[in-house]
């Protein structure tokens, strides 16, 4: 073998564990991407007046991203960096997630009160799901694919569809305004921060009651989850911080500085570092979740609502 050969041998793993974070600028109406290796912004997509929340296909080709003026989701061809189709939706679109499965892209219409369920190979809403709490803002797939949680501003409960029964078939009362929720990998659990109790509700997906609650920082609403399951992080906005709690005895166990209105975030996939947008700071934060520490601070577009990472 020669040396060229070997050299491009050991690029290998290097190679296949490059990601790029997307993160979703409302103001700007942009997506910055970020080469997580490097730490930098590497380039800019324009998509639409005020984007969101965001999904990525499974092949990892296309990403969905709700787009609030436009009250649609912009499907952005990633190779091309450009908007490939416009899917309406409904009132006021807000957080988006994909099944596992790829199938469906559920998302959060906050005006509409509801969850529009987008079929992906056909490029159109399939369903429209109403859910009881008023202004939906996440809607989040369980692991398995069987259930979406909603969290809705103007409310103290989460809504749970039923996805093979398109309806909602629960709620449950936690505290007032529920924002970002995330599932432990294996789909036992789901944490819920609830920004105006500034608390954060675990929930038995199993009985889906609440089986602890947290006290977080002030304002509390995005939550991220280690891939591990060992660690989730929540967002304080008010603090201008990161809570770390121990998942084994649902207790904080860090605190952590970042910029101003931090809002959702989102883990690499080996989860070495947290990526964490911050609202007022036009930036993005990024902690080492080994030493739970800040490391960088990376300037991106105005108002940034949330992280992707693929």
């Amino acid at each position: 073998m020669n040396r060229v050969a070997i050299f491009l041998l050991g690029l290998a793993p290097i190679i296949a564990a490059a990601q790029t974070a997307y993160v979703a600028n409302e103001k700007s109406g942009t997506l910055s991407l970020i080469d997580v290796t490097r730490e930098l912004v590497i380039g800019e997509i324009r998509v639409g007046a005020k984007p969101r929340g965001m999904a990525i296909s499974r092949d990892g080709t296309r990403l969905y991203v709700s787009d609030q003026p436009a009250s649609a989701l912009q499907v952005v061809d990633l190779a091309r960096r450009a908007v490939l189709q416009t899917i309406p939706l409904g009132e006021s679109p807000e957080g988006v997630s994909i099944s596992p499965d790829g199938q469906w892209i559920a998302a959060a219409v906050e005006l509409s009160n509801g969850v529009a369920f987008v079929d992906t190979a056909k490029g159109e809403v399939s369903h429209f799901v109403k859910t009881e709490s008023k202004n939906p803002e996440h809607a989040v797939f369980s692991p398995d694919g069987k259930w979406v949680y909603v969290s809705a501003e103007d409310a103290d409960t989460l809504d749970i569809i039923d996805v093979a029964a398109r309806r909602q078939v629960r709620s449950i009362k936690v505290g007032m305004r529920p924002r970002g929720i995330a599932f432990t990998p294996d789909g036992r659990f789901a944490y819920v921060a609830c920004e105006i109790a500034n608390t954060v509700f675990v929930i038995d997906t199993a009985t889906q009651s609440v089986a602890a609650s947290i006290p977080a920082g002030k304002l509390s609403n995005g939550v991220a989850m280690r891939p591990d399951g060992k660690r989730v992080y929540i967002s304080n906005g008010r603090d201008a911080t990161v809570s770390v709690i121990d998942t084994a005895t649902n207790t904080v166990s860090a605190t952590i500085a970042v910029g101003q209105r931090p809002w959702n975030m989102a883990i690499r996939a080996d989860g070495g570092r947290l990526y964490v947008a911050n609202g007022r700071s036009n930036s993005v934060s990024v902690i080492d979740t080994t030493t739970n520490s800040r490391v960088a601070d990376i300037t991106v577009g105005e108002m940034p609502w949330g992280v992707l990472i693929r």
